[in-house]
């Protein structure tokens, strides 16, 4: 599930493969501003068939924090 989601944020924000990892924050670490984020989360539901609310994503601090939410839902 990780390198499957690793793989949809290389190609929705153009961020190195190699500094996407479970612990990263999409603010601090990968430096992802909220409309990034929103079009990443528009192709995660697109792949996976879940609906993330807005409320949840802004909860989503980490890469993990999205992992596991997809894993909870889907």
């Amino acid at each position: 599930m990780f390198d499957k989601i690793k793989e949809l944020i290389v190609d929705s924000l153009g961020i190195e493969e190699d500094q996407i990892t479970m612990e990263a924050s999409f603010k601090e670490d990968l430096k992802v501003d909220s409309l990034d984020l929103f079009e990443m989360v528009m192709s995660l539901e697109d792949e996976f068939g879940v609906e993330i609310p807005t409320e949840e994503l802004e909860k989503m601090v980490t890469v993990g924090d999205v992992v596991n939410y997809i894993e909870e839902h889907k």
